[in-house]
């Protein structure tokens, strides 16, 4: 790896952490740099995942006041089970179907999610209308109760998503969360950082082993990524609730039309 070719992961890797943080499809920036620097697809794919780690758990901490309350510990720690599990499935599919099927119905599934978040506040009104329980929609206050069967369902399919490719991952997370959960959209994308992050780091874990890493581009990523996850945390923290559901829509569209292309 020369220079220039590490100077240019470095700064994919903090747009990366950047926008990850914000909104979540920051794959769709380092794993496109790293093809064009003559990586396989798969050694891009997992040395991505990998070094984007270290830039999550930056966005995380930098996420820290909307996580501190018990209630919503409790919430984040439930789902985080089910992207785990979900994780482990989708890293171990990505060595035995390596292929490009399942990346092609990847758009649809973005533009389902940003879909989902347009029409998120009537959704959510309709779904609270049928009851306090109805389909994991609290009925109180922000810190929401225990989240509904449907809900970690939708984690887990996104865990296997995330461990297969995870390109705007982000996006469908934090579109679930803001439909069948009653809480602000900072807190939620609080919570969609660790879901995020809990993938991500299971499938590393994996990857690592896989042979298939590498590391000195795992390593020059995660310092942008690193750096990329605090600017992240700042900016998105300060956006009001709908510049931050514009800001999903628009660049859940950007990654849904560019992957068609």
């Amino acid at each position: 790896m020369g220079p220039l070719s590490a100077l240019a992961i470095a700064g994919a890797g903090f747009v990366a952490g950047t926008v990850n943080v914000i909104v979540g499809s920051g794959t769709l920036v380092t794993f496109p740099a790293l093809l064009a620097l003559g990586y396989s697809p798969l050694v891009a794919n997992v040395s991505n995942t990998v070094g984007l780690v270290p830039g999550s758990v930056s966005g995380v901490h930098a996420y820290r006041r909307e996580l501190a309350s018990r209630e919503q510990l409790a919430r984040t720690a439930r789902l985080g089970i089910f992207s785990v599990m979900g994780s482990v499935v989708g890293s171990l599919l990505l060595f035995a179907f390596p292929g490009s099927a399942f990346r092609r119905v990847v758009p649809f599934l973005i533009l389902l999610a940003v879909v989902l978040m347009a029409l998120q506040p009537w959704i959510s009104d309709r779904l609270r209308d049928r009851g306090p329980t109805s389909k994991g929609v609290p009925s109180e206050g922000p810190a929401g109760d225990r989240p509904g069967p449907v809900l970690t369902i939708c984690v887990f399919l996104t865990g296997i998503y995330g461990g297969y490719f995870g390109a705007a991952q982000g996006v469908i997370l934090i579109s679930l969360l803001a439909i069948f959960v009653n809480d602000t959209l900072q807190r939620l994308n609080a919570v969609k950082n660790v879901l995020a992050l809990l993938a991500n780091f299971v499938a590393s874990v994996i990857f690592a082993f896989s042979g298939k890493v590498s590391w000195a581009v795992a390593g020059v990523l995660a310092l942008g990524a690193i750096v990329g996850g605090q600017v992240g945390g700042r900016l998105g923290r300060r956006l009001p609730q709908p510049a931050l559901r514009a800001a999903v829509i628009l660049v859940g569209t950007g990654v849904a039309i560019a992957l068609l292309v």
